[in-house]
């Protein structure tokens, strides 16, 4: 058993909190009195002195109101008991699969801000349409921090977990969403892994700092290929059983295999980065295997960062 994991190979879960500290700062003007001594006028001062103009007030500035973007707001209150949830499991035909697989991303992440949120398949395109299914803030085998496609005035696009299809009919593609603004709270990342199949390298890009990992790894075959595309770091996990990875973590992924339906006995075919013994060349079950000191490394990226594999 290697590469491919599944429900069985992710049991640790993973709390991830932010918080924001703001400073408030206040200046105060201080002004100052004083008063001159009296004197007796002149002869050449005695005429009456012509009033001095007064000062006039500068009108204030209005302050411009910010230009809005995206879809327009939605306020509708939505029952979501009879939606589906998006998990790992999930397999549902109304999310769509990423269009832009090489298109950059944000540098920040969302959580949902309630026990359960709407998520809608494009307001952009479909304005009005109702909600496809629901998101916990802690949905099976995640982190629940999704990276952030494209921010707007009241939207937000995520990258998601899940599949619209299951191969080798249906579409196993990452899949994407829309969150409304008011239902997500969200925090800055920006930290990413780029992975290259045809360079044989894998970096952690953190700002304008980039750390070369390993240029030593394993990746699918022709037959179970390693998915290409953006995709995220959906969890971190250590799991003893699985005895081939040395008791080193799994750097799990949301993106899953375009080939296989499932993987040892269970319904998903996840891809994850972990350690193994042989891990060089086109051998996996589309899994990226590298050494002890590479996952170690891996292992320091927080879960919720984006993670670009390119051919």
């Amino acid at each position: 058993m290697d590469g491919m994991e599944g429900k069985r190979g992710m049991r640790r879960a993973i709390t991830v909190g932010a918080a924001v500290v703001v400073a408030a700062g206040m200046a105060v003007a201080g002004t100052a009195m004083w008063r001159t001594a009296p004197h007796a006028p002149s002869a050449a001062s005695s005429a009456t002195a012509s009033p001095s103009p007064r000062a006039t007030a500068p009108s204030p500035t209005p302050t411009p109101t910010p230009a809005r973007s995206g879809p327009p707001a939605d306020t509708t209150s939505y029952d979501l008991a009879s939606l589906p949830a998006i998990d790992v499991f999930s397999v549902n035909p109304r999310i769509p699969v990423d269009p832009d697989p090489g298109g950059k991303m944000t540098d920040l992440v969302a959580r949902a801000a309630r026990p359960a949120i709407p998520v809608f398949a494009d307001p952009a395109g479909h304005p009005g349409a109702p909600p496809v299914a629901q998101l916990a803030q802690t949905p099976r085998e995640s982190s629940g921090l999704f990276p952030v496609v494209s921010a707007y005035t009241d939207w937000v696009e995520v990258l998601l977990v899940g599949r619209q299809g299951v191969p080798p009919t249906g579409n196993a593609h990452q899949t994407i969403g829309w969150l409304r603004r008011a239902d997500v709270q969200l925090s800055a990342n920006d930290t990413h892994i780029v992975v290259s199949l045809s360079r044989h390298s894998i970096d952690i890009v953190k700002g304008t700092s980039t750390t070369h990992v390993t240029s030593d790894f394993a990746w699918g075959t022709p037959a179970t290929p390693t998915p290409i595309g953006r995709t995220f770091v959906m969890e971190v996990a250590v799991n003893p059983a699985l005895t081939y990875m040395r008791g080193h973590p799994a750097v799990y992924l949301a993106t899953q295999s375009p080939t296989l339906p499932g993987f040892d006995g269970e319904n998903v075919a996840v891809t994850a980065m972990h350690y193994y013994d042989v891990h060089s060349g086109a051998i996996s079950n589309g899994c990226i295997r590298v050494d002890a000191q590479a996952i170690q490394t891996l292992d320091a990226v927080p879960p919720g960062s984006v993670v670009y594999i390119e051919n």
